[in-house]
């Protein structure tokens, strides 16, 4: 998540510029570092949009809800996941996914398939 902020921190910077540099070839009176001040502030306030976009829709019941989904399990609406810590192991963490349809018990293992359980 840090790097997708930089990124794109990044490109709103790079196109301030070059939309003041734009703006300020098309309007002689006006300031060119004027129109570079907007441009930028126009940028980050995308990017800004983008992120908070994107981190809606990285929740954990998101997440594991299209693991699931991947292996084959209906899943029509993540309502919420809850993390099971008393059953989870070192490198196996155990989840509670509660769905509109569903509730389901999922096991994430790395590099492997999720061990899903249809609770009710």
């Amino acid at each position: 998540m840090v790097m997708l902020n930089s990124v794109l921190a990044g490109i709103s910077v790079s196109l301030g510029v070059q939309l003041g540099r734009v703006a300020s070839s098309r309007c002689a009176r006006c300031s060119p570092r004027a129109w570079t001040k907007v441009a930028v502030a126009a940028g980050m306030s995308f990017a800004s949009l983008l992120v908070a976009v994107t981190a809606r829709a990285e929740t954990p019941s998101n997440i594991i809800a299209a693991q699931i989904r991947t292996q084959g399990y209906p899943c029509k609406q993540p309502l919420a996941a809850t993390r099971n810590r008393q059953a989870s192991k070192p490198n196996e963490t155990d989840w509670v996914l509660r769905c509109g349809n569903a509730t389901y018990r999922v096991r994430l293992v790395p590099d492997l398939a999720a061990h899903v359980t249809r609770l009710r």
